[in-house]
């Protein structure tokens, strides 16, 4: 780690706490910065700020005053979900005072170099895909960021001769200033967070935020079959490296008579890819580049991608029973990951869907139920899901309260031969904690059925 003097008797205010908050107030307040942590949840049921106090920083929880920044802070480090409407953010702004995440800490401090991971989709499989292709290559990758272990925490530990492996959300991104990783990865742009940035404008230019710092001796890995990505390659000095899964390029990651190529160079046999999912070959794609990139050799890249079979809770096989096949797909909290589930299979389908209710609709599902036989509904959206599956004329639709109910009727609808998907195409805050504890109960109730 870094022992930045930066940040030295620098009074600094943390704005919300979990992870990467207590993470963010730890660090400032061992680089020497005078540290005031604030967060809604009361004290006495805050054991975080409890553990804080202990250390000496100040804690005020309870509420967000008004007059807090009076203080006279040089500094704002806010919780990635704390939107920029909130009204101590907007002051904030207004004063100048700087506002970071985390993420910025974690790259000022770090002595390794970064590979950050953005994107609408497939930002978790990207990133874990990468790092287990580093790790089998022997390049000693960490593996931080959205994906569950704050970065920040990561920099501590790591050294030169480390490469932190970053999944990024554009809420993370958009408090990043100088962040500056070797090599950038954007999965693909969709119409996404519109709750939390207002308008795709604003979206993509988060998103933006992975590139705008890098140098020549960088690289940006971008989707080139979408034309958002494309023009993401205008607005940074890096390398560009492209991919695509519809067309071969000689200067990037694609595909020929069935083949992984890599800047012209053959990798391995895209049959022999183990990973299920037509929409994972861009995630397939970008990875393989970044290997290549990080100096991994042709033979670990086809021994990871020979029995690499995703990650929990995307797109993740969990049993076979009687012929039926169950897979848990919970970290769909969009249409476009859904829709994109959907296209993995050819056998029929009973869709598990619904939770937190955004605000819009679901005709968009309507072209890829093609082999959905039956829809069974749950959460804020059950109503909505189950009157966009009558517009499409699915004969087979039932409504529930939760998970755990939609399981045993799933299986009573099946057949042998038949997929049970969960695949929520919607976040998860209605009913649960985190898309994580939705797809556990899944798992848990896959595994009950006899």
């Amino acid at each position: 780690m870094k022992k930045i003097a930066e940040y030295k008797n620098k009074k600094v205010l943390v704005l919300g706490l979990a992870k990467s908050g207590v993470s963010a107030a730890s660090l400032l307040h061992e680089l020497g910065a005078i540290v005031t942590v604030n967060d809604q949840k009361p004290f006495s049921e805050n054991p975080e700020a409890q553990d804080l106090l202990e250390k000496g920083i100040k804690v005020i929880c309870g509420e967000h005053p008004q007059d807090l920044l009076d203080e006279g802070f040089e500094l704002v480090v806010k919780n990635p979900g704390i939107p920029y409407s909130n009204e101590l953010i907007k002051d904030a702004i207004k004063q100048n005072i700087p506002v970071i995440t985390e993420v910025e800490l974690a790259y000022q401090i770090s002595e390794a170099s970064f590979i950050g991971i953005t994107g609408t989709n497939g930002k978790t499989t990207t990133t874990t895909l990468i790092y287990e292709l580093l790790n089998v290559g022997d390049k000693h990758p960490l593996i931080a960021g959205n994906i569950g272990t704050v970065a920040s925490d990561v920099a501590k530990e790591a050294t030169k001769d480390n490469i932190i492996v970053t999944e990024l959300s554009s809420f993370q991104l958009m408090g990043t200033l100088h962040f500056r990783p070797r090599i950038a990865v954007v999965t693909n742009l969709y119409e996404a967070h519109l709750d939390f940035h207002g308008t795709r404008k604003d979206y993509i230019n988060a998103k933006k935020n992975i590139l705008i710092n890098q140098t020549e001796e960088d690289y940006a890995i971008l989707n080139y079959d979408q034309e958002d990505c494309r023009k993401f390659a205008l607005e940074t000095k890096a390398t560009i490296i492209p991919f695509s899964k519809e067309k071969y390029l000689e200067d990037g990651a694609s595909l020929k008579n069935g083949f992984i190529y890599f800047c012209g160079e053959k990798i391995m046999e895209y049959k022999q890819v183990v990973l299920p999912g037509k929409h994972n070959l861009e995630n397939i794609l970008a990875s393989v580049a970044s290997a290549k990139l990080s100096g991994v050799d042709n033979e670990s890249i086809a021994k990871v991608l020979t029995t690499f079979h995703g990650v929990e809770h995307r797109l993740q096989f969990i049993k076979e029973l009687n012929g039926r096949l169950f897979y848990n797909d919970s970290k769909a909290t969009n249409i476009l990951a859904t829709k994109s589930a959907l296209s993995a299979f050819d056998q029929p389908v009973i869709l598990l869907a619904g939770g937190l209710d955004r605000g819009n609709g679901f005709d968009e599902l309507i072209p890829s139920l093609k082999n959905v036989k039956a829809l069974i509904a749950f959460g804020q959206t059950k109503e909505k899901l189950a009157k966009m599956a009558k517009s499409a004329r699915l004969e087979n639709i039932f409504i529930v309260d939760n998970v755990k109910e939609a399981v045993p009727l799933s299986y009573s609808l099946s057949e042998e031969g038949d997929v049970i998907l969960l695949s929520p195409a919607c976040a998860s805050w209605d009913q649960y904690k985190s898309f994580e504890v939705r797809g556990d109960i899944f798992t848990s109730a896959v595994h009950k059925l006899e």
